[in-house]
């Protein structure tokens, strides 16, 4: 973490209650980026789940770097087609 404030990057990792970070302390989460940060960071991991999920990355079939990052990819597409459905119709 000292590394990343030398650098001038806030480390924008979770605050958990009753348990002390090191590294995370008011001068990070006292700003509201932060908080923003932590509710992006919420959407992002939840596309993750889904993936995990129901598109089987938890235990992939496929073996090698090239073949697992393509079925990641193609998930990552029926996630996104998926999202599309669920938009509302433009009105007016």
């Amino acid at each position: 973490m000292a590394y990343l404030r030398r650098k001038g990057i806030r480390p924008h990792i979770a605050q958990i209650e009753n348990r002390t970070t090191p590294g995370l302390d008011a001068r990070t989460t006292r700003h509201p980026h932060h908080w923003i940060s932590q509710q992006k960071r919420k959407r992002v991991e939840e596309i993750f789940g889904w993936m995990k999920s129901y598109g089987g990355l938890r235990r992939t079939r496929f073996r090698g770097i090239a073949r697992v990052q393509l079925h990641a990819h193609l998930l990552g597409a029926a996630y996104n087609l998926l999202r599309l459905s669920r938009l509302q119709p433009a009105t007016g």
